[in-house]
């Protein structure tokens, strides 16, 4: 399989189901299909979790840091389905392991989002994911999901 350079938001949106405000993917910055994905979030002060999360100290939730996890992953499924002549139309979330945060996401950050597709059977799909902040780890996780039937 070969590497892929990178997927514009416009590419992004054709291949999630997800739209504003809970699309969490801004830019894919490379692939290979079947193998592993990098991508970008591009962390604003203007998203609307920060008014509430925390107003003194804003910081962005881990549950949308594993989520914007997972859709890294879901684009690396679309796109390894695509290679094999497969289809992926939606991809749920069924489960979360050993996740773990090291530090907080803030305004400003540019959350590079990694994935590396583990193990893919009977429409399971398993990635081990990594966040990471200016080359720093900020988030990881085992993230399983499932393939619409």
């Amino acid at each position: 399989m070969t590497e892929s350079t990178g997927i514009d938001i416009e590419g992004i949106i054709a291949r999630l189901p997800h739209r504003f405000p809970f699309l969490l993917v801004d830019r894919v910055l490379s692939m290979t299909p079947g193998k592993s994905i990098v991508a970008l979030k591009n962390v604003s002060f203007n998203e609307a979790h920060f008014v509430g999360h925390f107003p003194q100290y804003p910081v962005m939730p881990g549950v949308l840091v594993v989520e914007a996890l997972a859709q890294a992953g879901g684009i690396l499924a679309w796109e390894s389905a695509q290679a094999e002549e497969r289809r992926v139309e939606i991809l749920f979330l069924a489960g979360l392991e050993e996740v773990r945060f090291k530090r907080p996401v803030r305004p400003g950050d540019q959350l590079i989002l990694k994935a590396e597709l583990e193990k893919f059977r009977r429409g399971v799909w398993r990635f081990a994911c990594v966040g990471e902040v200016g080359g720093e780890p900020v988030a990881e996780a085992k993230v399983v999901m499932v393939t619409r039937k």
